[in-house]
């Protein structure tokens, strides 16, 4: 039998509470971080491998999406106030040690939580997130990946999006992920009715946005002065058909990471955990056991 995985609501210091879905048991944490428009529900295939290795495992519903507190504003996305969030989880949990496992926009916050130190911080591992100097420095010098972009200058206008992505019963977040993923059948209906409930919850489109947002508005500048260095060891691995973000965004990456091992999987799309779970499973299992990574072609 996996181990089961229950759902509880955690209330952080400052007082805004978190819907968390949890398995297993232990002093080292495992924090799973999702991306957009996904919800803790995408790593529903590494939760039961990790508690198996004996891990705690929490994969959180982020601020603004599901039964997650929801603030209004811009503002309240700031990378500081995602951060601070992750270091309320950890302190809630516990635990002595983490791990954080992240996607998408939860591998900028993860990235952020490595750079700053945060407590109790000794392992990263990042799908389909490039660090912020890489990305950085891929955008300036070509013009695909500013190409790929389109949508983060898109989600600055006000209403628009949110009236374009929730139309239709949310189904241009069904198609974000069946047109996106290589392998479609990963995504069937009951997994994408799940995301579109999501986005359909009243203010949970705006707050999602509102990363985009707020690090356009708020945070740019600032992330380009601060100090980028990764001293935590990380393991990056990527699909390679991502169309949001360019395979260059990830190479290069051990300029500023200090121990890096980096695994790209072919034929898989942006949503790496989920479209290629068995893959992307063996690879943290052996990264977090001490083993060699296995390449995707060995698997």
């Amino acid at each position: 039998m996996p181990p089961l995985t229950e759902t509880k609501t955690v209330t952080l210091a400052n007082g805004l509470a978190f819907e968390v879905d949890q398995c297993g048991s232990g002093d080292v944490l495992v924090l799973c971080l999702h991306g957009f428009p996904e919800s803790k529900f995408s790593w529903r295939f590494q939760m039961p491998m990790l508690a198996e290795m004996g891990y705690r495992v929490w994969a959180p519903n982020l601020r603004g999406y599901g039964a997650s507190a929801r603030p209004k504003g811009a503002r309240n996305y700031r990378i500081d106030r995602l951060v601070e969030d992750v270091e309320g989880l950890i302190a809630a949990s516990g635990t002595r040690e983490t791990i954080i496992l992240s996607h998408d926009w939860g591998g900028i916050i993860a990235w952020q939580c490595a750079i700053r130190k945060i407590r109790t911080l000794t392992k990263l591992i990042v799908c389909n997130c490039p660090h912020p100097q890489r990305f950085r420095d891929v955008y300036a010098q070509t013009k695909d990946q500013k190409k790929r972009s389109w949508y983060v200058k898109f989600f600055q206008i006000p209403w628009l999006p949110e009236f374009l992505l929730r139309r239709n019963n949310a189904d241009a977040i069904r198609r974000a992920f069946v047109d996106m993923a290589i392998d479609k059948s990963r995504f069937p209906k009951d997994v994408t009715d799940h995301y579109r409930a999501n986005a359909m919850i009243p203010g949970a489109m705006t707050a999602m946005l509102n990363y985009y947002r707020a690090i356009v508005r708020y945070d740019r500048k600032n992330l380009e002065k601060a100090p980028v260095r990764v001293d935590v060891p990380t393991l990056l691995i990527w699909g390679e058909e991502d169309t949001a973000l360019s395979k260059a965004t990830a190479e290069g990456t051990g300029a500023y990471v200090k121990d890096l091992t980096t695994r790209f999987i072919p034929r898989v799309s942006h949503w790496v955990q989920q479209e290629a779970p068995e893959p992307v499973n063996a690879m943290i299992a052996a990264w977090l056991s001490g083993k060699p990574v296995p390449e995707a072609g060995a698997l």
